[in-house]
């Protein structure tokens, strides 16, 4: 007798612990560990699908061509490493947050985002809130020190997450103002003058420091020419010859 009552109490915590858990499971899902991070890869030629713009939104894209090129002279002799990437402890930026000596409150990077965002207005390309979180947790956890590091980090932004975004022909790419196309001046060529002034400090020359690679002997960061600066030209151009560009050659 005695057994049986035992399992019988047993198989009610049992039920009762299920249905907590199953309670739970409907009503906040599976929780994800901060420190998890999916990546993966994919090669964007002419016989891959693109990414929807959805994707790209919701992720951290890296063109490995430009943030790690196959440099033929160094290969037998390599004289950078790649940096390990970590991971934020944050998901949504906070003004308690925003550490960064350059941009200790956030509204430099604001500033940033909304100048990018008044040229992408009204397009399908215009960027929402989980741009502005991203570009912010990215400023904060890099503890950035001085003006052109900070320029760095936005232009790296620019490359992760809002450059892949735009693709199309003369017609999707053009600025309208009236209900007309304003002639030879297309979103790239707008959004080239945007960035030519708030990216200054690095716009021309090799001014910024690559954040994901150092030296052999790690004494210092190398020195680059400004990625999306590059990158928008390559754009520009391609578009004048093809009338069709996007971020993937």
């Amino acid at each position: 007798s005695t057994r049986k009552e035992s399992s019988a109490a047993s198989d009610v915590y049992k039920r009762q612990l299920h249905d907590k858990l199953w309670n739970h499971f409907c009503n906040y899902g599976i929780a994800l560990p901060f420190n998890l991070i999916v990546a993966g890869t994919v090669n964007m030629d002419e016989t891959t699908h693109g990414f929807s713009r959805k994707v790209i939104d919701r992720a951290l894209t890296f063109d490995f061509g430009e943030f790690f090129p196959n440099e033929f002279d160094t290969f037998l002799s390599p004289k950078t490493d790649e940096i390990p990437l970590t991971y934020p402890i944050h998901s949504h930026a906070n003004a308690i947050d925003m550490f960064s000596q350059a941009d200790e409150d956030g509204h430099k990077t604001i500033s940033f985002m909304n100048s990018v965002n008044s040229v992408l207005k009204g397009t399908s390309f215009e960027l929402a809130f989980r741009a502005v979180n991203e570009a912010l947790i990215l400023v904060a956890c890099s503890k950035t020190e001085n003006e052109q590091d900070l320029q760095s980090i936005w232009d790296d932004f620019l490359m992760c997450k809002v450059l892949p975004r735009i693709e199309g022909d003369t017609d999707k790419l053009a600025i309208i103002e009236k209900g007309e196309a304003i002639e030879d001046c297309t979103i790239l060529d707008k959004l080239f003058t945007v960035l030519e002034k708030h990216l200054n400090l690095i716009w021309v020359g090799k001014n910024r420091v690559d954040l994901y690679r150092k030296s052999k002997d790690g004494s210092k960061l190398p020195l680059i020419e400004c990625r999306s600066r590059n990158k928008i030209e390559w754009m520009k151009t391609r578009l004048k010859v093809a009338t069709y560009t996007s971020f993937w050659p």
